[in-house]
């Protein structure tokens, strides 16, 4: 049987990079799949990629900076397929790289609102969904800078080591009610996030490798599989870092 046969799986970002991948990952894998991204993303081509797979799947349309949407979006969700198994929250912002100084309060708090705020409030309403249902998996994207340091991204490194302590509530709250919550921690990914960086930084970032080659989405999309899936049944509150062993 595959591993996420007949689950619902709703993705948020799910238009584009990693959330493409992961949408398309899981319809191989037998998954009924949720594409939450904003209206103006090219939905139709990563829709049309999941699918080609015969899968069932729908767009909703999700701003993850309102609230009332995000809701709106997990009642269709559940409208639509009766029920939400999986959620990776994986909508999310980068920025450029700017001193501490340098970098705005506007700028800040709009990285904020978006990488944890808006994860914390997919989790809130999906952890509800979850409690009326009996039980679901929660994946959050957050990054290796989530785990370390990284001069110039001082709203982006908050951001994603905030996405690491929601996870850790979160798995301790629910464990007891058949939830699971982990989070995925990849160094930089050959996404359209990063296509438009200078090509001496792109090199930059693969000589920082120790496999002198950015990750691919793909990579990132299986290990979501895993921490969806039973294969990782006893995982719960944990990180599982994706970088080609910078970090080891």
């Amino acid at each position: 049987m595959k591993k996420l046969q007949n689950k619902v799986v709703f993705i948020t970002g799910g238009a584009s990079g990693l959330g493409r991948a992961a949408a398309v990952a899981a319809a191989e894998e037998g998954a009924k799949v949720v594409i939450a991204d904003l209206p103006g993303s090219d939905h139709a081509a990563a829709l049309a990629e999941v699918k080609s797979t015969r899968a069932e799947a729908v767009f909703i349309p999700l701003d993850v900076t309102d609230s009332t949407n995000i809701q709106q979006a997990i009642a269709a969700t559940v409208a639509q397929f009766g029920r939400l198994d999986v959620a990776l929250n994986n909508a999310g912002i980068g920025e450029g790289f700017f001193s501490f100084l340098e970098t705005s309060e506007e700028s800040f708090q709009r990285i904020i609102d978006v990488n944890l705020t808006g994860v914390f409030t997919c989790m809130k309403y999906e952890l509800a969904q979850f409690m009326q249902q009996g039980g679901g998996v929660i994946v959050n994207m957050s990054s290796l800078a989530g785990l370390k340091g990284a001069a110039g991204l001082s709203a982006y490194v908050a951001s994603k080591h905030g996405v690491l302590g929601l996870t850790r509530v979160a798995a301790q709250e629910f464990a007891r009610h058949n939830v699971r919550v982990n989070a995925l921690c990849p160094y930089y990914i050959d996404t359209p996030l990063i296509q438009d960086v200078h090509p001496d930084q792109r090199q930059q970032m693969i000589s920082a490798s120790p496999m002198r080659r950015l990750g691919r989405a793909e990579e990132v999309a299986k290990a979501f599989i895993y921490l969806a899936s039973d294969d990782s049944s006893y995982t719960n509150g944990t990180q599982l870092v994706i970088d080609s062993g910078i970090i080891s």
